[in-house]
Formats: C-alpha cells, structure tokens, sequence
C-alpha cells in the first residue's frame, strides 16, 4: 500500500499552492499601463498592434474589416497589423498578422516637424480582410465630442515606467477622464488644437511611449486616437494628448469610402 501524508501535511500543501497561485498572479499583473492594470484578455478586440518584424512600434485600433487607425507619426514604408492579440510573446488561436496595403496619413499632418502634433492621424488599408469575431471586432467612431468628466479607457503594449523603460508582454488597460480644453492648453501653451483632446487621472494614469496610435474608448466609441503627452509620461497635471476623432469623421469616412451619415 502507498503512504498517505497525514491531513495537517495535505493542508500546508494546499496552502502553499494557493500561495504560490497568488504570487504568481500579483506578479502577472505588476506590468501595466501607466496607472492602469492588466485588461482582461480580448476586452478590447478592436485593439491592434503595428510590427516592423518582430518590433513594436505603435498600437491601432480597428474600425473596418479593411482598415485601422493609428497615429500618422507610427508611419513606416513596410510593417504589419497584428489583431486579436492579448500576449505578444504567446500564439493566440485569435491573433491575425496581416499587410498594410496603404498608409494614407492626414493631408495637413507635417511629418517633417517633429514638435507638431496637428493632424497626426493616419488610415491603414488592410491587404486582405480581418477576419471578424468576439476577440477581433470593429469599433464604432463617436458621433459626437467627448464631455469633460466623461470616464474613458485606454490601452496598449507601451511601457509601464517613465523616464526608464519597460515594455509588458499582455495588452494594458487604464481608465482616464477628458480634461476641460483651457486645462489641456494650459497644460501644453500654443501646442494644443480643436483637434486634440486631454485626459488623464489624479493618479498619473496615462498613455505613454508604445502606445502611440491606440484607443481611447469613451462610452464604448472610439473618441481619441493616442498622440503624444509630457516627458515622462504619467504627470497627472499634463494629461495625455490624444486626437479628437469627432473633428475628422468626414476625412476617415470619406478616405475609407463610405458616405457620411446623416
């Protein structure tokens, strides 16, 4: 007959794998978004991530089955859209990598000056088709302009530290407020435009390097695309800059061919 360890043994080992459980989820979710946490995995399926190869370089958020939105700064000659992503190190069974056939930055956005933030959107036409799903979906663009107070989420694979840096491996989450437009200009003097929107938190939660060109999630719309911020980032009185997508909804619907609505 084998031996039984006697029940006071059994219950110091349930007890330790019940610790070990714990440890091992608290460090999981140590890495995250700039005052933010961990998302729960494909919460945020219109999220994408743009790769030059193996490298990072911007976040996207997906509003067709054909095209992402991104930021126009995130524009190189050759790179791909990852979709349906949580961990970037792990295959996922819903993670799609596919072309982008054409990247249409904003007609009045200045690549050449690196200090101008006017403009900095950018529409990338997919080369085939994403194919649609729980974990890989479409988001809706706001009809209208973000509410001060409104609460909002943003997400990204961009580093969780400012000034150092450190990239985590599964898609972040926090949660921000819009910022009154006076306080977003008081903020940042003669660098902020009707097309540009703050929001940010008491606690320092913030977008930072990374996480260019994602989302920023308003009442289940998309009402701002990620742009840029203060060095470091996570300053709660200079708040994330992100672009105010109620301002270019004829350019976006118009580019991607589709007639605006009335």
């Amino acid at each position: 007959m084998g031996y039984s360890p006697p029940n006071a043994v059994l219950t110091w080992m349930f007890l330790l794998l019940l610790l070990e459980t714990w440890a091992g989820r608290s460090r999981a979710q140590e890495s995250k978004v700039l005052g933010g946490q961990q998302c729960e995995a494909h919460s945020q399926p219109w999220q994408t991530a743009l790769f030059q190869g193996e490298q990072l370089l911007c976040g996207g958020v997906l509003v067709d089955a054909s095209w992402v939105l991104t930021a126009a700064h995130c524009k190189k000659p050759k790179y791909t859209v990852r979709l349906g992503d949580h961990s970037l190190q792990n295959k996922e069974e819903s993670e799609q990598e596919i072309p982008v056939a054409q990247s249409i930055p904003h007609p009045c956005y200045n690549s050449s000056n690196d200090n101008n933030h006017n403009h900095d959107l950018m529409l990338l036409r997919l080369r085939g088709q994403a194919s649609l799903g729980s974990k890989v979906k479409p988001i809706n663009l706001a009809d209208h302009c973000p509410q001060v107070d409104q609460k909002c989420t943003i997400s990204g694979w961009g580093t969780v530290v400012s000034p150092q840096e450190n990239f985590p491996d599964t898609l972040n989450c926090a949660e921000v407020k819009i910022f009154p437009q006076k306080k977003c200009e008081d903020a940042y003097p003669g660098k902020v435009t009707d097309g540009m929107v703050c929001a940010g938190e008491s606690n320092g939660a913030d977008s930072c390097q990374g996480d260019s060109g994602g989302p920023l999630v308003c009442g289940g719309v998309l009402q701002g695309i990620t742009s840029w911020g203060s060095d470091p980032c996570g300053r709660p009185e200079r708040p994330g800059v992100y672009i105010n997508i109620c301002r270019y909804l004829d350019w976006i619907k118009k580019t991607m061919g589709r007639s605006s609505r009335s």
